[in-house]
């Protein structure tokens, strides 16, 4: 019999067929692919009982990472490979293949009590690098900001530094990091002061995304890159895809899986 066991994003998901008897296919990485290949796992094992698959989170750099170690067969992530990640990959002989599975837009997060609704890049820029600290200097009611970030080993911190950081500026050290997208949400939701960042599929009505330079993040924006910080989705694999790896894929890749993208609060490519 087929079981779910889901834990935590940080944690595993195990998916296995009966008496183990298919392939096993191992998944790690990024948070925000998380939810996407969740839906498309458990879409695909009612189709292939016969399949194990184990999904972890734990970030974009640690599913790059373990790509690189050989020990993941998807690696995924909310961001591309970097060039020094591309070159210890020459050294071990590993091929990295990309794939874009989504679209996306790391949408500007704070409580729903802050009045605040718009913000430009620049005053992100400045709230981030601790330069601005009163919710009174962007508009809204007076109180210290309590800035939340993702941790580096995340794509979404990636796409943050390089997109509102422009890469240089460093994060005030006075930024609460969190590990996943999921804290991201509830620590926002929990606080009035607080202002984050997460990626539109985790956007729910505990948090309230603003609009950034005038363009709010939505599908369209995300998918047309109008949104200031809208990127790819990426999944990867050492050498084109082959077997029940090429199986999945595919099947995120076509109708049904992309429409579980969607389901899962993101942009589909197809």
């Amino acid at each position: 019999m087929k079981k779910l066991l889901v834990l935590a994003c940080l944690l595993v998901i195990g998916l296995t067929g009966n008496a183990f008897a298919g392939s096993k296919i191992e998944i790690k990485g990024s948070t925000t692919v998380f939810p996407i290949m969740q839906k498309a796992i458990e879409a695909y094992m009612a189709k292939h009982p016969d399949v194990s698959i184990s999904l972890s989170g734990g970030g974009s750099s640690n599913g790059i990472k373990a790509l690189l170690d050989n020990t993941t067969d998807i690696a995924m992530a909310s961001r591309d490979m970097k060039g020094k990640e591309h070159d210890l990959a020459k050294k071990k002989g590993i091929d990295p293949v990309r794939l874009v599975v989504a679209r996306d837009a790391v949408a500007a997060i704070v409580n729903p009590a802050n009045p605040v609704k718009a913000l430009s890049s620049a005053q992100l820029k400045d709230i981030y690098a601790g330069k601005i600290t009163n919710w009174k200097e962007v508009g809204g009611n007076p109180g210290r900001i309590a800035v939340i970030s993702r941790d580096s080993s995340s794509g979404t911190f990636e796409t943050w530094q390089h997109l509102i950081m422009q890469k240089k500026t460093k994060v005030t050290p006075m930024a609460l990091m969190q590990a996943s997208s999921g804290a991201v949400l509830q620590t926002v939701g929990k606080n009035k002061y607080a202002i984050s960042y997460d990626g539109l599929g985790y956007v729910d009505n505990t948090v309230k995304a603003l609009i950034v330079d005038g363009v709010a993040p939505t599908a369209t924006t995300a998918k047309d890159g109008s949104y200031p910080v809208s990127r790819s989705l990426f999944v990867f694999t050492n050498g084109a895809p082959k077997g029940e790896v090429k199986s999945l894929l595919d099947f995120l890749m076509g109708p049904e899986g992309q429409k579980l993208v969607a389901e899962a609060g993101f942009v589909p490519v197809k």
